[in-house]
């Protein structure tokens, strides 16, 4: 899945690139995008009481992104098994990588307050 966005001057930190906190933010926005166009989304997740957490996240920053750079984020689920999974995403601009992301996901049932097997549901949002 392919989310295009454009760096906001009030995402940026005191040396005038995109603050650290806020790549975080757009991967997520770029994640509620793709798997509320798959069916998944927030009204989805409360109404059936389950949904994804994030469990783990690793993240490289590669290049600084500036006020008004036109990105890419690309998302890919890598895999899922059971009740937990991982989504590999990153960051272009220009068709090169300035932000790589590997989160671990789990799949939770908000009234049992545990991790469930992932449903077909939930499989298929993510492209599996």
């Amino acid at each position: 899945f392919d989310y295009s966005l454009t760096i906001q001057e009030v995402d940026l930190d005191s040396f005038g690139h995109l603050n650290n906190a806020v790549y975080l933010r757009l991967f997520e926005q770029a994640r509620w995008q793709f798997i509320a166009e798959r069916g998944f989304g927030l009204r989805e997740i409360q109404e059936k009481g389950v949904g994804p957490v994030i469990l783990d996240l690793s993240i490289r920053f590669v290049k600084e992104l500036r006020a008004r750079d036109e990105i890419k984020i690309r998302s890919q689920a890598v895999s899922f098994s059971g009740k937990i999974g991982k989504i590999k995403q990153w960051m272009e601009r220009d068709g090169i990588c300035v932000c790589e992301a590997i989160f671990t996901i789990g799949f939770w049932n908000i009234h049992q307050r545990k991790l469930i097997p992932a449903t077909p549901e939930w499989r298929n949002a993510i492209g599996l």
